[in-house]
């Protein structure tokens, strides 16, 4: 997989709508922005780079839940999920997350139960809290 990033184009913008460090998201055919609110110096163009590793927990969590239910014929009909950051120990290496689904449909107590089990394994979640990322940072010229 491929993951493009690229500075936001906004000259052909008005001037109210262009910010000074907000990015285009190329991944595959979807395209995304990400952008800092305005007081950190962006123009809230699209979601942070916080906002959007959270969004990919919830998304991951919804996802999982969705395909097992489905697998094993669960009557859930509509997940929402609300993450909720607490970041105020970030620095100081602590980042917490709070991750609430509310499942729709007509479940019984223990299948909301397994589903809750379900969303607790998903890949997302597994890969923030098991996995050691090592990340190799270069620059280069652009052409």
């Amino acid at each position: 997989m491929s993951i493009t990033l690229s500075r936001y184009p906004a000259p052909e913008q008005t001037e109210a709508l262009q910010a000074p460090i907000a990015q285009h998201i190329r991944i595959g055919g979807h395209l995304l922005s990400a952008d800092v609110s305005v007081p950190e110096g962006g123009g809230d163009l699209g979601p942070s780079p916080h906002d959007l590793y959270d969004a990919a927990l919830g998304a991951c969590k919804a996802l999982t839940v969705l395909w097992y239910a489905r697998r094993r014929q669960i009557p859930l009909e509509q997940v929402e999920t609300v993450i909720a950051r607490d970041d105020s120990d970030e620095r100081k290496g602590s980042y917490r997350l709070e991750a609430v689904l509310r499942l729709g449909g007509p479940l019984t107590d223990a299948q909301v139960q397994e589903l809750e089990s379900v969303a607790a394994k998903c890949p997302v979640h597994k890969l923030m809290t098991q996995v050691t990322t090592e990340i190799t940072t270069r620059a280069e010229r652009l052409a």
